[in-house]
């Protein structure tokens, strides 16, 4: 007989609701207190013009990486030409339904505090970066996954940011659905989306290029609340979704075909990898458990940073751990 998998009160009653939208953010209905953000501390006014202007040079402008749709939709870049990059550039990759930087707006911190802390250690703009995938709307998070424009667009901003900066490596520090666009667009070859032409190439793996590699509250294993919902959203698909399949005899089948490929291998999302994360995570639920393991475990990690209560849940896993992630980026160590 399959397992079946005992949810949280709050994954119950968010089903019930139909706003559960995995690894992504139930705005309307969880209780964690956010962590306090100042938006007007890192400017929401967008990428620099120098970096604009790179990346329409240089042949970037279908992928809109700079978001100017958006307060805070995208962040970094030269101020000039003579900017100097001299540290290894920061690439921040939000969640499902989040920002590239905060802006006031419940639920969508962005990486304000992060940005904010690396600047404080002496990092420049110049070499701290993000975009915004997806929509930026809490109301289409379902319909968000692991889709070939998503995918394809976190692959293009890292080649960029290289590209464009110059620099041998880069630090890849990632939140929630967020972890598992980048391991794909980091680990490469091939995917499929049924709904975007099929088979496609995401390109050679980009190993070598990743010095540290940070997941923050990812869903590697899938989500007990897609367990629950049944692959019925794109968000919990069992193809390109966080669907975690079921336990029939001890072994788990029918996980999505997408989790299974970044299962295949380990050790490929850089030359150190973290994860970080919360057995308090109300989103995730389950205290962070899929079959008897932590879901937001990188396999083959260099190590890691649990938190077991309060203040530490989705969000703040992320917005109140801005130290810890200088650590594992700048000293490869877990604060």
């Amino acid at each position: 007989m399959p397992m079946r998998l005992r949810p949280s009160l709050y994954l119950a009653s968010t089903l019930l609701l139909g706003i559960t939208t995995g690894c992504g953010e139930d705005f309307a209905a969880h209780e964690e207190a956010l962590g306090e953000v100042e938006a007007a501390a890192v400017s929401t006014s967008g990428a620099t013009t120098h970096f604009r202007n790179w990346l329409s040079s240089n042949g970037y402008n279908s992928y809109d990486f700079v978001r100017a749709d958006l307060k805070g939709g995208s962040y970094g870049g030269k101020a000039s030409a003579s900017d100097t990059v001299t540290r290894q550039p920061v690439i921040f990759i939000h969640g499902n339904s989040d920002k590239a930087v905060g802006s006031g707006v419940f639920g969508q911190t962005g990486w304000t505090n992060s940005i904010e802390y690396f600047h404080s250690r002496g990092y420049k703009t110049s070499e701290l970066y993000a975009t915004t995938w997806g929509p930026a709307n809490a109301l289409q998070s379902a319909n968000q996954y692991h889709s070939k424009q998503n995918v394809m667009k976190v692959r293009k901003f890292i080649e960029a940011v290289k590209a464009y900066t110059g620099a041998s490596k880069v630090d890849i520090i990632t939140h929630s659905m967020g972890v598992t666009l980048a391991r794909k667009a980091i680990l490469g070859g091939t995917a499929h989306d049924a709904a975007d032409g099929g088979s496609y190439n995401v390109g050679a793996s980009l190993t070598s290029s990743v010095d540290t590699f940070v997941g923050i509250a990812g869903a590697n294993l899938g989500l007990t609340s897609c367990y629950m919902s049944g692959p019925s959203t794109p968000t919990c698909g069992a193809t390109n979704g966080l669907y975690p399949g079921y336990l029939y005899w001890g072994s788990v089948t029918g996980r999505s075909a997408y989790l299974n490929d970044l299962r295949s291998r380990s050790g490929y999302e850089g030359a150190y990898r973290y994860a970080l994360y919360s057995t308090a995570d109300e989103i995730i639920g389950y205290d962070g458990i899929v079959y008897g393991e932590y879901t937001s475990r990188i396999p083959g990690q260099t190590g890691e940073k649990r938190y077991t209560g309060y203040p530490y849940g989705h969000f703040n896993s992320k917005d109140l751990t801005a130290e810890v992630q200088y650590g594992m980026v700048v000293n490869h160590t877990i604060p």
